[in-house]
């Protein structure tokens, strides 16, 4: 009898090459579907590979149980994994630290952990004891690194290349009674999915 050895590819193609592991400290990051808000913070950011990304978080994994930390509808929160990914029917593409950063990990969701239950920062204003999504991955590994890890960039509100804010932004801040925070530090899911210290290894 002939033994049929098909080529590495086609392989890959089917779908039967080994797919990766989650860890601990994976950071995943998604596009979701909030209204007109997502569709306007994906105009102003771009991530990875120019793919749209509103939403991360970080991946712990407790035994056999694997959690998702984000900071999310109202407050920080550890989420079933299973429960995070079905936020989204696009691509989620997942983020490593590079081997000489993992040492931060443990620290990093450690102090993530102590921030459950803290509010959701709806002023997207950084260091107000609040979190959005990608504040609380920041100050994650701020805390563990002992000084910054990922950048902090200036925020804005307006529509590329243009000097006018976003409609859904002008009123949303109108209703918070607050100016739009145009230029304050900040950081968010497409700028983290760019940075030099972590590693695209897949989607989901």
């Amino acid at each position: 009898m002939k033994v049929l050895f098909l080529p590495f590819f086609l392989f890959v193609c089917l779908g039967y090459a080994q797919t990766f592991q989650l860890q601990n400290g994976d950071l995943i990051f998604q596009s979701i579907d909030c209204g007109p808000l997502c569709d306007a913070i994906n105009q102003v950011t771009e991530g990875y590979q120019g793919n749209d990304f509103n939403h991360m978080g970080m991946v712990v994994i407790q035994g056999k149980k694997r959690y998702v930390l984000e900071a999310s509808g109202t407050e920080v929160s550890l989420t079933p994994y299973d429960a995070f990914v079905s936020k989204s029917d696009m691509p989620m593409y997942v983020g490593r630290l590079k081997k000489r950063y993992r040492n931060l990990i443990p620290e990093a969701i450690a102090f993530g952990e102590k921030q459950l239950g803290k509010p959701y920062d709806v002023n997207y204003l950084y260091d107000n004891d609040k979190y959005y999504c990608s504040e609380l991955i920041y100050d994650c590994f701020l805390n563990a690194n002992g000084k910054p890890f990922f950048k902090l960039f200036p925020m804005t509100y307006k529509a590329p290349g243009s000097e006018v804010y976003f409609k859904v932004w002008e009123d949303y801040f109108k209703n918070l009674n607050m100016e739009v925070p145009e230029g304050q530090p900040g950081c968010n899911p497409g700028g983290m999915s760019l940075s030099k210290k972590i590693r695209i290894i897949g989607t989901l």
